[in-house]
């Protein structure tokens, strides 16, 4: 079977990077192509994906529409000469309308309910929408949902295994209580008019001020002030940071939810909830998520009170996820193999 793996965000590389590994070891053509967007080029070349990168980064939310337009495009030519016979994505934009074009079938995987405009670009095309049974919306006969989470093809104990020696590398004492903050640039589609914390180096000391040692990672430039405490590790280290830090805290989803599945409690700031991380803080207690007016104030207070917590609860919490959820890999290859 020869098969198309389109990818647009660093997360899309771990989502599929274990998947690509196991279709191609049982004889299946994979053809991986790319946007870029911040390290996803930096991620796939760290785990010897071959891949052709279609289009660059985007600065705006308007200049994001003509990269998109340049990227299907030539993802377009190269189907064409290709013939696929699945195409495979994260949101499936692309994906979902290339396949169309090009007779091959296509399966989308998404989590996030209030991505209106990729939803409604992509759903309508694609043969099939895969989700995680959180998800909170019905999309008809084509969703296929299952029970896990994105980033569960990749986190599972099956594909993961933390190594400690990052904390050495980073320069941080394992004595130290350690934070890791994610903060989001606010420019995707489905981010336009939401918002997290209010103030990023308040956020910062005040868990220095409570005895932690902070490292950032984010989308945007950081304050000046704030530059010293940036990740120093390669980004395909960040889930053995997330491992071994007390608390993570940040305005992304996606981290969040890394943090949680790895046993570590998140504090998620965000205007906007969604049904994997409500189900996490609800259903398991290993998220910590603020929505309201007062996410901020609340957040940074939650992050605090987190720092003198009994650590071994929440490698209990997660022994609960991790026996009621799959391996989100099995479920990529699974799809892909019956939509051919």
């Amino acid at each position: 079977m020869r098969v198309v793996v389109t990818i647009q965000h660093p997360a899309h590389v771990h989502f599929f990077k274990h998947a690509i590994g196991e279709l191609e070891a049982d004889g299946h053509e994979v053809h991986v192509f790319a946007r870029e967007n911040e390290v996803t080029a930096a991620l796939l070349s760290a785990y010897g994906i071959d891949y052709e990168m279609l289009a660059g980064a985007s600065a705006s939310l308007s200049s994001l529409a003509r990269v998109q337009f340049t990227y299907e495009r030539r993802l377009l030519a190269r189907a064409w000469s290709l013939g696929p016979d699945v195409i495979t994505a994260i949101g499936g934009v692309a994906a979902s309308h290339v396949a169309a074009a090009v007779g091959a079938r296509s399966v989308v995987f998404y989590d996030t309910e209030h991505a209106s405009l990729i939803k409604r670009l992509a759903y309508p095309f694609a043969d099939e929408v895969c989700t995680p049974d959180c998800y909170t919306e019905d999309e008809g006969d084509k969703h296929v949902r299952y029970p896990g989470y994105h980033e569960l093809a990749y986190l599972h104990p099956s594909r993961y295994t933390p190594d400690e020696r990052v904390l050495d590398d980073a320069g941080i004492d394992p004595d130290d209580p350690l934070v890791v903050c994610r903060f989001s640039s606010w420019d995707s589609s489905h981010d336009v008019g939401q918002g997290g914390f209010d103030d990023l180096v308040d956020v910062v000391e005040r868990l220095e001020a409570a005895g932690a040692t902070v490292q950032l990672t984010a989308e945007v430039d950081l304050p000046e002030e704030l530059a010293d405490r940036e990740l120093s590790v390669a980004p395909e280290r960040m889930h053995d940071l997330l491992y071994f830090a007390d608390v993570t805290v940040g305005e992304g989803a996606t981290t969040a939810t890394e943090s949680a599945l790895l046993g570590t409690p998140a504090v998620y700031v965000n205007s906007l909830r969604l049904g994997y991380t409500t189900e996490l803080a609800e259903e398991y207690g290993l998220i910590f998520q603020y929505n309201g007016a007062d996410r901020h104030e609340s957040g940074v207070e939650r992050a605090v009170e987190l720092l003198g917590a009994d650590g071994e609860q929440w490698q209990r919490r997660r022994a609960r996820v991790l026996a009621d959820k799959r391996d989100v890999t099995d479920v990529v290859v699974d799809r892909v193999l019956a939509a051919a």
